[in-house]
């Protein structure tokens, strides 16, 4: 079982994951070591998972190969399903297209 700490009182040495990634880091295969608690009210208390900085690995860099895939998927989010356009922003999942076809009058019956 991994110690338990109460919320901004973990020892020097540990990290979360976003902690570690500011870092340049990554946990590296490693097991959680210790977990931070933030009691709440009315629910069960908060928890942040913590990893060992000196066992961290550095962050993989990015290959071609994968700077092409992220580059793919974001133009996927991107691309409004209605108009086929490019629109330069990612298109909110609430509206499910872009915003000048989501204001178009009867353009929610053409997406359905």
């Amino acid at each position: 079982m991994a110690d338990v700490y109460r919320w901004r009182l973990a020892p020097d040495g540990y990290a979360t994951r976003r902690q570690l990634r500011a870092m340049e880091l990554r946990p590296g295969g490693q097991d959680v070591a210790a977990q931070l608690e933030r009691p709440r009210r009315r629910r069960g208390p908060l928890v942040a998972y913590l990893y060992r900085i000196d066992q961290a690995k550095p962050v993989r860099p990015m290959t071609p190969a994968r700077w092409a895939a992220l580059d793919k998927a974001m133009a996927a989010r991107r691309t409004c399903p209605n108009c086929r356009r490019d629109v330069g922003y990612c298109i909110p999942p609430t509206l499910g297209m872009c915003v000048p076809c989501h204001d178009t009058p009867g353009s929610q019956a053409l997406a359905a």
